[in-house]
């Protein structure tokens, strides 16, 4: 991990919607208690149950949040993407990272102490806002991803997936570009890497999507939505 100095963290954190609308001082305080640094791909941020700092901010770049087993399989909790954040619960609790982060591309995060945005949620109740809704956010996530692995069958899992990563305003027919692999997909849904696959050929077999590399066009999105039920 390399620890980066050549960027205004104060300029950084202003661009991040969790803390946009914060005044100079009020983000001068908070980038004093930050550190930026650049974490190369497949490098561990992290390992669950290390002593927990803050939290963590994604400027650019993509971590994965995992849940090591026993069995070396891991399960993934999270994709986080540039403008994400992640760690938030740590900031109020004295207890070690749930989870271990690792980096799937080179990636630049920032990490704001915990006493720092204490301190920062204070005086600011917007920002005590934005965290409550993040944590909020999470949860609900946390939510679905337990009615996908124990109430649906794994193709109501990739058709769930599908249709909930549609580009914001498409119509029926659109495109979508996977930014993680398809065994760290699978691993989200609950899915060994081999049932996403077919999954994937069986709804291409039935002409509801097709398959490029990476991107994968829904040609009907009620046909899809339908064919899971």
């Amino acid at each position: 991990m390399i620890l980066e100095t050549r960027h205004s963290i104060a300029e950084i954190l202003s661009r991040q919607p969790l803390f946009r609308g914060l005044s100079d001082i009020e983000l001068a305080q908070v980038s004093a208690g930050s550190r930026e640094f650049r974490v190369r791909k497949n490098e561990v941020l992290f390992h669950k149950g290390d002593p927990a700092e803050g939290m963590h901010v994604v400027v650019m770049g993509q971590m994965k949040l995992s849940l090591p087993s026993a069995q070396g399989v891991e399960k993934i909790v999270h994709m986080c993407g540039p403008g994400a954040t992640f760690g938030e619960a740590v900031v109020f609790l004295d207890k070690p990272y749930p989870v271990s982060a690792q980096a799937m591309t080179d990636s630049l995060i920032l990490l704001v102490s915990k006493q720092v945005l204490l301190d920062a949620m204070h005086v600011n109740a917007m920002l005590s806002r934005k965290m409550l809704a993040s944590l909020s956010s999470r949860l609900h996530e946390l939510l679905g991803d337990m009615e996908s692995c124990t109430l649906r069958t794994s193709m109501q899992r990739v058709v769930c997936f599908l249709i909930q990563a549609a580009p914001s305003g498409s119509t029926d027919r659109f495109e979508i570009t996977l930014t993680a692999s398809k065994q760290n997909i699978a691993s989200q849904l609950n899915l060994a890497p081999e049932t996403f696959s077919r999954a994937l050929g069986n709804l291409s077999e039935k002409g509801l999507i097709q398959v490029k590399g990476r991107t994968i066009t829904v040609l009907d999105r009620q046909l899809l939505s339908a064919f899971s039920t």
